[in-house]
């Protein structure tokens, strides 16, 4: 015999409507600032050269490797904590300002060394210049911080919005006018500059720095903790341009490294922005002793329902986007992004369990998950490296599937999520990629054997939006389920009244 109570489900409302504002803004406005940036980005990357990029590439190691310092951990423990004042944001802003100006003078007296190791006169000048970003951090940092504790995200997005637009106009004006890899160079401190300004507006920062530390020791303890995990995320993410840097050319590092920016551009640009809500959601949700995991489920599952069918279909039509984006100059890539592509589903889930940890007062599991990642993938980018740029494909096959299955093991446990029910809401998702990935691959094969000179742009053009109708369809004929809770996700919720059964 069964007993029923009637169970008044808790009204999320005003949170949820929150997040999903949040979300909307701060998403939303990374979409549309990306097709600004890619529209740039194209013509850039039809007008410079791979020894260009191979150049900035061995800059942006060095400036990765200095930026775990930059302070971002400290401004992220005010999201975290739950007393906030002016005192403990002064305490931050001086100990952003201390941390940024001293990576700077570093940068700037590095910069000889770091050209001589790689080889290259000119990466000194380069490196010297772009030490002037770290100065902008502060103001960049401490407003982000602020904003996002309010999970306020309007203006976020709107900055976004204008620093896209200030950074496309620079690369590609100077790029068109010649200037070469520093077009490159002086795009993403223009956008700085703007991001600074606009945040330190928007955010009503009206603080002085305070360099008395005095009663700090929290945000010390939970700052430290969060910039080692930066630091290790530096080796993990950085080591494969590092080691590769003094044995490949430009020309070969340029085309592995420009690889990996277009592959990490889904992981890169559109998951940060969800990792930036989730933090403070989650961070929220335990302040008011509810469980994470149904949420982290969700938000997971959603991370893949994006990025599996994008980076499978990438994997598909390689060659046709390479050709159609970059022209034949680039068609080395081919290959790399291609095998790139695989590994990035696994890289993508890794990377968004972070936030939900980080918010329980638990850092030390990113740290440990951040450690395994920072041993693992330079080792794997070191046996690789012999095999040139695919060598390096084929470490990211090994690393990236391990570092998730680590991550899994530490983090399900904490947020109290079972394995088995994660896998049970993930699979329906890899189902429909595997659904379409089929379909996508009988249709390659079907062009080409009867239009084998078809172009790269016209192939595309049949190809994608024959993935994704696939994908949906599948999606919609075997878990329609899951179309329509992510569909929900974007409504207002309303309370609801279920019956809940009791054991007699």
């Amino acid at each position: 015999m069964t007993k029923e109570r009637a169970f008044i489900a808790p009204d999320d409302s005003g949170f949820a409507a929150r997040v999903r504002s949040a979300v909307a803004w701060r998403w939303g406005s990374q979409v549309i600032a990306q097709i600004i940036t890619w529209t740039s980005t194209i013509a850039v990357f039809r007008i410079l050269d791979p020894s260009d990029y191979g150049l900035f590439a061995m800059t942006q190691a060095v400036l990765a490797a200095l930026n775990f310092l930059n302070g971002y951990s400290f401004a992220a423990s005010l999201i975290q904590t739950d007393d906030v004042d002016d005192r403990r944001i002064s305490q931050v802003f001086g100990m952003l300002i201390l941390a940024n100006a001293g990576i700077a003078l570093a940068q700037f007296l590095l910069a000889p060394a770091a050209a001589v190791y790689y080889g290259q006169p000119e990466v000194e000048a380069m490196l010297k210049v772009q030490a002037l970003i770290f100065l902008a951090t502060p103001f960049i940092a401490l407003p982000s911080a602020l904003l996002a504790r309010r999970i306020e995200f309007r203006s976020q997005g709107l900055v976004n919005l204008l620093c896209a637009i200030v950074g496309a106009t620079t690369a590609l004006g100077l790029a068109w006018i010649g200037f070469g890899v520093w077009a490159l160079v002086y795009a993403p401190m223009a956008m700085a500059g703007v991001r600074a300004l606009g945040l330190t507006i928007s955010a009503r920062l009206l603080v002085w720095p305070s360099f008395d530390f005095r009663g700090a020791g929290d945000i010390l303890s939970f700052g430290g903790a969060l910039t080692l995990c930066q630091l290790l995320w530096i080796v993990q993410s950085q080591s494969d341009i590092f080691v590769a840097g003094r044995s490949f050319t430009t020309h070969e590092l340029g085309i592995y490294a420009e690889a990996l920016f277009l592959a990490l551009v889904v992981t890169g640009r559109f998951l940060p922005p969800i990792n930036e809500v989730a933090y403070p959601a989650y961070a929220e949700l335990h302040k008011a002793g509810r469980p994470l995991g149904p949420f982290f489920i969700r938000t997971l599952r959603t991370v893949l329902l994006v990025t599996a069918p994008i980076y499978v279909g990438l994997a598909l039509t390689a060659e046709a986007a390479i050709l159609t984006i970059g022209g034949e100059k680039w068609a080395e890539m081919i290959p790399i992004i291609a095998g790139l592509a695989l590994a990035m589903p696994f890289f993508a889930m890794q990377i968004v369990c972070a936030p939900a940890t980080n918010a329980i007062g638990r850092p030390r599991i990113y740290v440990t998950t951040s450690a395994i990642g920072a041993v693992l993938f330079p080792t794997c980018f070191l046996f690789g490296i012999a095999n040139g740029p695919m060598g390096l494909v084929h470490a990211w096959w090994v690393a990236a599937p391990l570092l998730v299955i680590a991550t899994f093991a530490l983090t399900l446990p904490a947020i109290n999520v079972r394995l088995a029910d994660l896998l049970k809401q993930l699979l329906p998702v890899m189902l429909a990629s595997g659904v379409m990935a089929l379909a996508v691959t009988a249709m390659k094969f079907a062009l080409g054997t009867m239009a084998p000179e078809i172009a790269p742009p016209l192939l595309l053009l049949i190809l994608v939006p024959l993935g994704a109708l696939t994908y949906v369809a599948a999606l919609w004929l075997g878990w329609r389920n899951i179309l329509y809770e992510t569909w929900a996700m974007l409504r207002k919720p309303k309370p609801a009244t279920a019956a809940m059964p009791l054991p007699a």
